[in-house]
């Protein structure tokens, strides 16, 4: 699992990346835990915190941005 202080200095395109990754790994781990029984279900559970911390820290930088 990815710490927090390590997505928080990640450029904009890593984060993108790393929340991408996640969503693919998340989408296949959902479809597998429908067809037969998963080795770790608690993946599913880290690859979603992991996609919310990588939203959250987007959102933070967004809004750290002066608006015109």
């Amino acid at each position: 699992m990815t710490k927090l202080t390590e997505l928080r200095e990640m450029s904009d395109e890593q984060l993108d990346a790393t929340a991408k990754e996640a969503a693919e790994t998340l989408f296949r781990l959902r479809f597998q835990s429908q067809s037969e029984r998963l080795n770790t279900p608690s993946e599913i559970k880290k690859n979603r915190k992991t996609i919310a911390r990588v939203k959250t820290i987007q959102t933070e930088r967004q809004l750290a941005q002066p608006q015109a």
